[in-house]
């Protein structure tokens, strides 16, 4: 979200400087860094509750007793809406209460693990004290939209108005879903637009191997990834697969028209102004309906890129967003499995050549069946498991030949075995739940929370 420099930074007057923009991402392979964002749902240990801002135990207590390891706090006005510290990392705070890590930049996995490790020992102290849990799910297996207490953001409030004109789903992405995604960098346009595409046509196979969102209201759904298929009713104009990136001559340029079509939600001006529907454009012309005679800054055009979410997101980097929250070991597979296909040249070509003929209608079926079959969908003469035992060799390799080593001479392949292990039991963590909460469980979901809980 932006800041006060919104109100004093020169206006944007021309589309070439939101490609210039974009283009401030190109690094040198040199400074190419992983980050890694995961949120949990935290929930009252004595009746598995939902858990509101301000009551004595809330979600502000917990944000406020995370100071105590060095993190700084961000307000929104008074209101405590997050934490910052010196890494660059960031915790913040989702529509429904839940709490996400958007990590610092790092070089390896290895460190990336290390981080999760300690944002979740950290978590996890406050929480005892706090008498709170926390778990790591694509979709909140009973809550119902109606029990869910919403946080005190201005965005917030925006956005639920808005949202139910454009689908039916989403406010349930808002408040009863969690995810990670692994954020990744590039060293040209030509190294981005192959690392978009390569991620995009590859975003289902980790939607099926992170699978874990199976049950609604305490009932089966129907789907693995429920949370995946929610955003296919959320808002059209915002989501998708994004089939213009594969579209020759796909650029910055071509980014930045696709963010330019793409309605408003808000303007920060010391306080949120509501946008909604409204265009950029309009705005750059100093006609928008919100602030009549007023010019966009950069990070106007900034807070403007957090509002859409494809399955993958460009902004100075890209964002792969297909993932359902998941346990502890997941959140280090997720960005383990995206450097090792993106960031060695050997495994980023191989990735290319797997998808480069696939059509978009081949795409597109992935993308809408994956979220109820899984690991199971069918694609071409095979299966989508297929397909990711392909996809985790290429990853290995990739992470080999990276060769980043931990004290213990290892590298950053052994933080693919969980996801080995999905492909060798043929049973993602949804097909597990479910299988137990028709066995062992007697048809009940409370018990994920005894057994899956960090």
């Amino acid at each position: 979200m932006s800041g006060p420099e919104s109100r004093t930074a020169p206006p944007i007057t021309d589309k070439r400087q939101l490609v210039e923009w974009l283009e401030r991402g190109v690094k040198p392979k040199s400074d190419w860094r992983i980050g890694t964002e995961h949120e949990k749902f935290i929930y009252h240990l004595s009746d598995l509750s939902p858990v509101s801002y301000d009551e004595p135990q809330g979600v502000n207590a917990l944000l406020s007793g995370l100071q105590r390891f060095g993190w700084r706090p961000v307000r929104e006005k008074e209101t405590l809406i997050g934490l910052v510290d010196d890494t660059g990392a960031s915790v913040s705070l989702e529509p429904g209460g839940q709490i996400e890590l958007s990590g610092a930049a790092l070089e390896t996995i290895h460190q990336t693990c290390d981080e999760v490790h300690e944002h979740l020992r950290q978590v996890k102290e406050i929480n005892e004290e706090l008498d709170l849990g926390m778990i790591g799910l694509g979709f909140h297996p009973f809550w119902r939209r109606g029990d869910v207490p919403w946080m005190p953001k201005g965005r917030y409030g925006i956005m639920s108005a808005y949202m139910p004109k454009r689908g039916g789903l989403g406010l349930d992405m808002m408040v009863r879903t969690c995810t990670i995604q692994t954020n990744l960098d590039f060293d040209s346009e030509a190294d981005m637009v192959k690392k978009f595409r390569v991620s995009l046509a590859l975003q289902p196979i980790a939607t099926a191997l992170f699978a874990n969102s199976p049950f609604t209201e305490g009932r089966p759904n129907g789907f693995q990834s429920y949370r995946s298929h929610i955003w296919t009713d959320t808002d059209p104009d915002r989501t998708g697969d994004l089939p213009f990136v594969f579209d020759e001559g796909f650029g910055f340029e071509a980014y930045a028209d696709y963010l330019l079509s793409v309605p408003m939600y808000f303007v920060y001006r010391d306080g949120y102004i509501d946008a909604s529907g409204q265009s950029f454009r309009d705005f750059m012309n100093g006609t928008l309906p919100a602030l009549p005679g007023e010019a966009p800054t950069m990070a106007d055009w900034e807070d403007h890129t957090t509002v859409v979410f494809p399955e993958v997101r460009l902004k100075r980097y890209l964002e792969m967003r297909g993932a359902d929250g998941g346990p502890w070991r997941r959140i280090c597979a997720l960005p383990a499995l995206w450097v090792g296909l993106l960031y060695d040249a050997t495994a980023l070509d191989a990735a290319w050549d797997l998808v480069k003929d696939w059509t978009q209608e081949q795409r597109a079926t992935l993308r809408a069946e994956v979220p109820r079959r899984g690991l199971a969908t069918r694609f071409g003469q095979g299966t989508v498991a297929d397909l990711a035992v392909q996809v985790l060799k290429i990853a290995r390799g990739g992470l080999e030949a990276r060769a980043r080593r931990d004290g213990f001479g290892e590298s950053e392949a052994h933080f693919l075995n969980s996801l080995d292990t999905v492909l060798e039991t043929g049973e993602t963590q949804a097909q597990e739940m479910l299988r137990r909460y028709r066995a062992e469980w007697d048809g009940s979901v409370e018990p994920i929370f005894k057994h899956y809980a960090y």
